[in-house]
């Protein structure tokens, strides 16, 4: 009888904690049964009783191809965010990716006044609740951006948590500082902001600039920074740098089990060319053993001469098509691969120089997207980072 009260006990506060309801009959009046009826009750009691999932209330069904956008929280927050609904009313795309915690390290919402992170709270999106409702009206995939380890904000408030140059926080040549991936309470802390989206009723956590600095290896022994755990571990720093980002990457995934999310990661398109990169501790291979999903950033216009391709930018078709390539071999070889959801270029890179780049339209978003496709990669998502996207494009797979 013990046993029986304590399973009903433990099931009921899993229950309570999860917001599932048990019908008594399934928790109570055990006392009725026959013997016969005990005996087996006991003998059907798992030995470890199942993790329930967390129910936020809102409904998404993950699309048969999750074609996406990308939305700032300003955009999120705005009269933007009418113009980019009905511009996946109106087109195939399906989904939205969606700042939570931005590239400075801010909410992009003001979270409750009991929140640990109401400090970092901005009110670019006003209501969440009813942005979320209308994404589940139009069935909208919502994912929720979020950048981790590119964090002004953490730095500034936890310096030791970050890298110094002498007296100061270390900045890369932007004015941006980044937190340490050896520190596992940096881990937490964007741990605790994902599941916080998944709370919100986000289906999906994408993490962002989840490495070192772009360059670390150059500045390795000059910075100062604490090595965590890692520190005593017998190998040298390129691969404790590697360990610490693919072990967030594990952890986080491990943590966001019970709210019933996907988790995805974004990753230079050029770490899947490499065994890994050395200085930002991303490897291509390690970091998809570990997601449901990988977004390589494989904007045409960030290549040099890669693939045997002069001037990249000019053929996006091409190099899309060749990269695709690549990544296909490399998760061919892993046991369970993730499925691939690239970042393609809506946008013009002008910086690059006259001759090196094109105008990108109608035609050089399509020829993106048909270079995945004709590679049998269905999913994609589309980078502009002022939220504009080019008219009249044809998105079907």
């Amino acid at each position: 009888m013990k046993k029986i009260a304590a399973a009903a006990l433990l099931a009921a506060s899993l229950s309570q904690m999860n917001g599932e309801v048990f019908a008594a009959e399934k928790t109570h009046n055990t006392e009725k049964l026959p013997i016969r009826e005990h005996e087996s009750f006991i003998r059907n009691i798992p030995d470890q009783m199942p993790r329930f999932k967390f129910d936020s209330g809102f409904e998404f069904t993950y699309p048969e191809a999750v074609r996406g956008i990308y939305v700032t929280g300003h955009s999120a927050g705005g009269e933007k965010f009418n113009q980019l609904i009905d511009l996946i009313d109106k087109t195939d795309l399906n989904a939205m990716v969606i700042d939570i915690k931005d590239d400075h390290g801010y909410l992009t919402y003001k979270p409750e006044e009991t929140s640990a992170f109401k400090d970092i709270g901005k009110p670019y999106i006003k209501d969440p609740k009813k942005m979320m409702k209308t994404l589940e009206e139009k069935q909208i995939y919502p994912i929720a951006r979020v950048v981790v380890f590119k964090d002004t904000a953490l730095a500034q408030k936890k310096p030791e948590w970050s890298y110094k140059a002498g007296n100061e926080i270390w900045k890369n040549g932007r004015g941006e500082s980044f937190v340490n991936p050896f520190v596992k309470e940096v881990w937490d802390y964007n741990v605790q902001i994902a599941i916080e989206a998944a709370k919100m009723g986000f289906k999906e956590i994408q993490f962002d600039y989840v490495r070192f600095p772009e360059g670390f290896e150059n500045r390795d022994a000059s910075l100062v920074y604490s090595m965590g755990d890692y520190k005593d571990v017998k190998m040298d720093n390129v691969q404790k740098r590697v360990n610490a980002v693919t072990d967030f990457v594990a952890y986080a995934r491990k943590e966001l089990e019970p709210y019933d999310v996907k988790v995805s990661v974004d990753i230079f398109g050029y770490t899947a060319t490499l065994p890994e990169a050395p200085g930002i501790g991303q490897n291509f291979s390690k970091i998809s053993e570990n997601v449901d999903l990988i977004s390589s950033m494989i904007y045409p216009s960030h290549w040099t001469s890669y693939f045997g391709i002069a001037k990249p930018d000019t053929e996006p078709y091409k190099l899309v098509v060749e990269y695709a390539k690549l990544e296909k071999r490399k998760l061919d070889e892993l046991k369970t691969p993730p499925i691939s959801r690239p970042w393609l270029q809506d946008f013009t890179a002008s910086w690059l120089g006259s001759g090196n780049y094109l105008i990108y339209g109608k035609k050089e978003v399509e020829d993106q997207i048909r270079a995945l496709n004709d590679q049998g990669i269905n999913e994609y998502l589309l980078w502009n980072a002022s939220n504009r996207y080019t008219p009249k494009v044809d998105y079907t797979p």
